[in-house]
């Protein structure tokens, strides 16, 4: 087989040989089509798949972990909640705007085929910095690409119905060439109606609904598993083009045979379009599968059977009926106006046969397709760049103007208000959320209007975190670091955190030293979700995040996206990121007393230009009774709000920054440490919240019990000025000034 042939497919002359061996004949050209997409890296996961067996997965809440289009929690004894988030890296830096778009659109149908009513998106989004737009060659500029993901994600949600009530968005070089898109769905269902990729008997008919295919979307899985050359714009072609309204009418109709009971299993078309939707059916149910192509509808004239079944088109479903309902389940796809046929059964065989107007065109053993595909025990070697960033002393940087640091820091990319971004979506629809973006984690009732209706009186919170730059420093510990922050959030908004979703977004896995950054970083992650019980229940993998350039070869910093989700007890339990009251105290709980590190921190890298540091080991023992703190304690807590990204004075300040409100701070921090490293440390266990002062000795006294640091710093002013002691350091700013550069930053760079 001539290699070219094989490399447009993603496919080794070793893996062709393994094909081959399977099948005991040469593969004809549909067939090739359907390994190659299977056997991709984004389908397959060959080279991811030995480490992700560290990570837990099963609790009592834990209903369906992973293995099936998303994980489903209970929250209460009647209801659970489904979610997963999954990457749309590669398609959103061709096309920024259909890529993102339908990388909504996908993560949406996984969780709609689960039975759960989609209620609400996150999106997590890492760009190139728009600073040095203009000054790259061979790069596009990060402006436009922010431009077109923001403006397709909202899009596709506004038009969907499905609120974007949170998320991140982080800007550094190293995405400049290699966005990342990670789109995060968590919908609700009653728990006992879960349904899953599966038939339940032979002869089940398999049942299209939804749009038509066409030829967008070829190749796209095989596309999502190769770095980025100067040739990555002919791939346009491969990027998929959604139709959200299309996808609303998908959502009405298959909520709709599910609860009539007309259908037994559903699947999504995701990656490989309809050769994965069935040959997933058939592996998951354990049976055989007859695809008939003629009968798929088509919007482009003379399609061939190759481009049938690998087209990635948009907007389809796969339901498994049993022959009496098939009728009932046509009649209602057509009566939302969406296509519907019979295009497969299922059989006895555990073979996938397709054919095409009575020919038969492929013929394959399922397990060779989806159990088969090869796992690679790829080389691991500790990156040499370690031995450099290590040795570095932060007692060695120079001093600095700590007040103008502070305007630095709050006005960086990364940490300023993403309002630009959030303001474009719609995140209120569904009147169902409770806190809104801009908090530490989006709160969302659980409560909808369908048959059978669904009104519990729990919420659920939802917040990501993904800081790669911790994990490039140090894979294992920076691992444990994005699960507990994800954590974090959740708790210090009132919930017990109940479980994760992860996107692992990776370079080239061919290299050593990137499959080393891998396994630590899932070690480390699955160490955070034990000690914490959050187990991982769903999540995907992206690796050759990697731009080849003429002179060199650029990976993505190693960036686990993790999404926790957490239940509370009442919407109204939700606990404010930011300060409620003027002569409010501002305390800080935690790790107080720990000497800080500016390791790794967005001050270190904005105002000294380094990225660079070990990071320390995080303290799970104080992480617990954080949780357990502010969950005994919430009624008397009036705002939480994590230390992070910008460390301890980020905190303080974003807290006093409420809606149209700005308060003023009187602070005094005693430290016998550097200042500037007191106030942008981000490694410490810390939590920032106010009180009202006659609560502030019974708060002291049970942070006291649980031998957890206590701090007073001082007071909620109503004159919007900072007066801060740091130390043997005292300034003021003028808190609107502050607010300004926090608030305005990306309106100024992305407008």
């Amino acid at each position: 087989m001539d290699e070219k042939i094989l490399s447009a497919h993603g496919l080794t002359v070793e893996e062709y040989k393994r094909i081959v061996q399977l099948i005991g004949r040469e593969p004809n050209e549909v067939e090739l089509g359907i390994f190659g997409a299977l056997w991709s890296e984004h389908c397959s996961y060959k080279s991811s798949k030995p480490f992700l067996k560290v990570f837990p997965t099963e609790a009592p809440w834990v209903l369906q972990g992973p293995g099936e289009n998303a994980g489903v929690v209970e929250i209460d004894d009647k209801y659970a909640v489904a979610f997963k988030i999954e990457s749309h890296n590669h398609p959103s830096y061709i096309e920024p705007f259909h890529g993102a778009a339908t990388g909504v659109g996908g993560i949406i149908r996984d969780i709609l085929s689960m039975g759960a009513r989609p209620v609400c998106a996150f999106d997590s989004l890492r760009f190139g910095d728009p600073r040095n737009d203009g000054k790259r060659e061979n790069i596009k500029d990060a402006k436009p690409i922010a431009q077109g993901v923001v403006k397709g994600i909202g899009f596709y949600g506004n038009c969907i119905g499905v609120p974007t009530i949170g998320g991140e968005v982080v800007f550094d070089e190293v995405y400049a060439g290699n966005p990342l898109v990670n789109a995060f769905c968590l919908g609700i269902l009653e728990k006992d109606k879960i349904f899953r990729a599966r038939a339940t008997k032979t002869g089940q008919k398999m049942v299209m609904v939804g749009s038509s295919t066409g030829r967008d979307g070829i190749h796209g899985a095989t596309m999502a598993s190769a770095e980025f050359t100067e040739e990555s714009e002919s791939k346009r072609p491969n990027v998929q083009i959604g139709d959200p309204f299309f996808g609303k009418r998908l959502i009405e109709c298959t909520l709709e045979v599910m609860q009539k009971g007309l259908i037994v299993g559903c699947q999504d078309f995701g990656a490989a379009g309809l050769a994965g939707s069935t040959s997933e059916f058939g592996s998951k149910s354990g049976m055989g599968v007859k695809v008939y192509l003629e009968n798929v509808p088509l919007r482009e004239e003379g399609m061939t059977p190759y481009e049938i079944l690998l087209s990635e088109s948009q907007e389809r479903m796969l339901y498994a009926v049993d022959d009496e309902n098939v009728e009932q389940v046509i009649k209602i796809a057509k009566s939302y106006g969406l296509e519907a046929a019979v295009i497969g059964e299922t059989t006895d065989t555990k073979r996938m046969e397709v054919f095409y107007k009575g020919e038969k065109v492929a013929d394959l053993p399922i397990s060779a397709i989806v159990d088969d595909a090869p796992v690679y025990n790829r080389p691991r070697k500790e990156p040499e760049y370690l031995k450099e960033t290590r040795v570095f002393d932060q007692n060695k940087l120079p001093e600095v103007d700590i007040k103008e640091a502070v305007r630095k820091v709050i006005s960086s990319p990364t940490i300023a208000k993403k309002e630009w971004v959030y303001r474009q979506y719609d995140h209120e629809v569904g009147i169902n959320t409770v806190v809104k973006p801009g908090s530490d984690s989006a709160v969302l009732r659980i409560r909808w209007a369908v048959k059978p209706e669904i009104n519990s009186e729990k919420a659920v919170a939802v917040s990501s975190d993904g800081n790669g730059r911790w994990v490039y420093l140090d894979p294992y510990e920076g691992g444990k670091r994005v699960v507990v922050e994800a954590v974090r959030n959740v708790y210090v908004s009132g919930a017990k955190p109940l479980a994760i979703t992860d996107c692992l977004n990776w370079g080239n896995p061919e290299n050593p030293e990137i499959m080393w950054q891998f396994e630590m970083a899932t070690k480390g992650m699955a160490e955070a979700c034990r000690q914490l019980n959050t187990p991982v229940i769903s999540g995907n993998v992206s690796l050759y995040n990697e731009t080849v350039l003429p002179d060199k070869r650029v990976n993505v910093y190693p960036t686990p996206t993790v999404v926790a989700v957490g239940v509370l007890e009442k919407p109204e339990y939700a606990i404010p990121s930011f300060y409620q009251e003027e002569g409010d105290i501002v305390v800080i709980i935690g790790e107080i007393n720990k000497e800080p590190t500016v390791n790794g921190s967005e001050y270190l890298k904005e105002v000294h230009g380094l990225v660079a540091g070990s990071i320390p080991p995080v303290d799970f023992s104080v992480e617990k009774k954080l949780s357990e703190f502010i969950m005994e304690n919430r009624q008397k807590i009036k705002s939480a709000h994590d230390v992070s990204d910008g460390g301890l004075i980020t905190a303080i300040l974003e807290s006093a920054f409420l809606d149209e409100k700005t308060f003023g701070l009187n602070l005094q921090i005693e430290t016998r440490y550097r200042p500037d490293f007191e106030l942008f440390d981000e490694m410490r266990s810390i939590v920032v919240i106010s009180a009202s002062r006659e609560d502030i000795p019974y708060l002291e006294a049970k942070a006291r019990e649980m031998v957890l640091g206590f701090k007073v710093l001082g007071t909620v002013e109503s004159n919007p000025v900072l007066n801060i002691k740091v130390g043997n350091i005292e300034f003021s700013e003028d808190m609107n000034r502050l607010r300004n550069l926090w608030e305005n930053r990306l309106k100024d760079l992305l407008d």
